[in-house]
């Protein structure tokens, strides 16, 4: 049994956060940092805009208050206050600490750190490295991982988070590689195992983000909070789905219709193609639905509308959006200098995850926390985004927080010794899982219905909903959850077998499916991403709380915890 003071799930950006803020706290701690691909190969590293901070380096007047203000404005008032508030003043040191990390930031003439206009912000405060700001954060942290001897297990799947009387006891690994099994002991469990895009058809996710640390919180008994609110980013690439940042709307481009109308106009005539996301693509999937959505022709009546850059120019293109010149020329061919984009909304982030308070310890009911479990970033709901993310503070998430859970970590151990744990049961199970699905005689391949799940919740569970299509959808889904017992592999072998890791990804993505659809049928309102045509208003009285999902095999229990209101009381939503 392996054994260390702490063990990280994740290698994306708040799970490196905080095992380099545990290693300069204590050095003398053994952290590890456990993850199912190379650490820079993590999701953070495609996050292309910036990172939100009140650096007043362009706008003078801007305040933390003004983005907190902004956050909780463009949360739809479900945001935690107290949790915003720690996030926006802590903004400005920790972009100065990623800067005397290494990290190459973009930057004003005079050499200060350059900042862009975003979505729903009020202040050009986003700072950004040209629309390549994750890569530039994630390599200098990793760099700083090597530097403080944090040990990194790479190219390993968790199967399991051992939880026992309520305190996380340590983690069930598999190495793809050498198809061995590890269970590791550790005074500490993180999560930070990031998004569930693959739950859906079309993401602009990674193939890695299945949702993994969330089913295993669900399936160890813990909540997941807020599952219904699925962040749908308004410029996915047509047909690919990948992303074209915000930051090219925050550099000039236009949204435009098969008319070649600013339509924006129309929705947010104040912020026009900078309006909330939740806003945006809404707007975009009400043109496509009236119409006025483009074919690849030119002609209307298409899937798509135009992101057109054009009259930016070469220059500016190339110099502050270049990667997603590169991405929209190298996928569909278009270059972006001479012709507009096609996009449409594509699923992009999870507002919602396992519940955690504002030191990243882990929730078990409204008002309980797990023992020695913590977690952070996109996995993690300690709720600054509320109902619907800003641009720009996904980045800012996973830094505060996991910085400051990597804190609370430190001193967490102080006064924590390594638990008892027999590791001998769960060797034996994971071997028992793991030989079911390679003699499993089944007749159906696993990516059958894994295509057909995601479809199912594209179709039922998008943009839009209603309580018919969540119904069908619900009763889709837990037929193909039936079929999971058919399913077959055609690699028996131990070694880099990659249709296991498939196998148990889609449990994961089976399990937090069906929570998003049950969160999202109970939330009868209309409030930030979570938009129902069968109640399209915002419902305070009813709906201004949380909701925790329990996962069973029986079915979801849904009960509900306050919202933290500080400063700001809850208002209609203009833009």
């Amino acid at each position: 049994m392996l054994e260390h003071d702490v063990i990280i799930v994740g290698g994306g950006l708040a799970g490196c956060q905080a095992a380099l803020e545990i290693a300069r706290t204590d050095p003398q701690l053994n952290v590890a940092l456990v993850a199912k691909t190379h650490p820079i190969r993590s999701h953070s590293v495609a996050a292309q805009g910036g990172i939100a901070a009140t650096l007043r380096n362009v706008d003078t007047e801007d305040s933390w208050e003004a983005h907190a203000f902004d956050t909780v404005k463009g949360s739809d008032y479900l945001a935690d206050q107290d949790a915003v508030e720690i996030l926006t003043k802590e903004a400005p040191n920790v972009v100065i600490d990623l800067e005397n990390l290494g990290v190459l930031f973009s930057r004003l003439d005079d050499g200060r750190i350059a900042q862009r206009p975003f979505g729903g912000h009020s202040y050009r405060r986003t700072c950004y490295a040209a629309d390549k700001t994750g890569h530039a954060i994630l390599h200098e942290l990793v760099n700083n991982l090597h530097r403080n001897g944090v040990q990194i297990y790479q190219e390993w799947y968790v199967m399991r988070l051992i939880v026992e009387e309520g305190e996380a006891k340590g983690v069930v690994m598999y190495h793809i590689a050498g198809g061995t099994l590890q269970v590791v002991r550790a005074r500490a469990v993180m999560l930070a195992t990031g998004g569930y895009g693959r739950v859906f058809n079309t993401t602009s996710n990674d193939y890695a983000s299945t949702g993994d640390g969330l089913a295993m919180a669900a399936l160890a008994g813990l909540p997941l909070q807020d599952m219904e609110f699925v962040q749908f980013h308004p410029t996915g690439l047509y047909p690919v789905g990948v992303l074209i940042s915000e930051a090219v709307r925050g550099e000039g481009a236009y949204l435009r219709n098969s008319d070649g109308d600013r339509f924006m106009e129309n929705y947010a005539p104040n912020k026009m193609e900078l309006a909330p996301r939740d806003i945006t693509s809404r707007a975009i999937t009400l043109e496509i639905r009236a119409g006025r959505g483009v074919n690849t022709d030119g002609s209307a009546g298409g899937p798509f509308v135009h992101l057109d850059l054009r009259h930016m120019g070469r220059e500016k293109i190339m110099s502050r959006v270049p990667f997603c010149w590169e991405e929209a020329h190298r996928l569909v061919g278009v270059d972006a200098v001479e012709e507009p984009m096609p996009v449409r909304p594509t699923a992009h982030y999870s507002m919602g995850g396992i519940p955690v308070n504002t030191d990243g310890r882990v929730r078990s009911s409204v008002d309980g926390l797990v023992d020695g479990l913590f977690a952070a970033g996109e996995c993690a709901c300690v709720s600054v985004h509320g109902a619907n993310r800003l641009g720009s503070n996904s980045l800012l998430e996973c830094v505060v927080y996991g910085r400051r859970t990597g804190a609370a970590i430190a001193r967490y151990l102080q006064d924590r010794k390594l638990p008892s744990l027999d590791e001998s049961a769960y060797l034996q199970q994971a071997k028992e899982r793991l030989q079911s699905l390679l003699e499993q005689q089944g007749d159906r391949r696993i990516n059958s219905i894994c295509q057909a799940f995601q479809d199912a919740m594209s179709e039922y569970c998008g943009v839009f909903r209603d309580r018919q299509s969540m119904e069908q959808g619900l009763a889709a889904i837990q037929e193909l959850q039936q079929q999971y017992s058919n399913i077959y592999l055609d690699d028996r072998g131990s070694l880099w077998n990659t249709e296991i890791i498939e196998a148990m990804e889609l449990q994961n993505i089976m399990v937090v499916g069906q929570t998003i659809l049950t969160s999202a049928l109970n939330r009868q309102e209309s409030r930030g991403a979570h938009s129902r045509e069968d109640y399209p208003q915002r419902d305070d009285p009813n709906f201004l709380k949380h909701t925790l999902a329990f996962y069973s095999v029986a079915g979801i229990d849904i009960q509900y915890r306050p919202v933290s209101i500080t400063q700001f009381e809850p208002q209609e939503r203009k833009y």
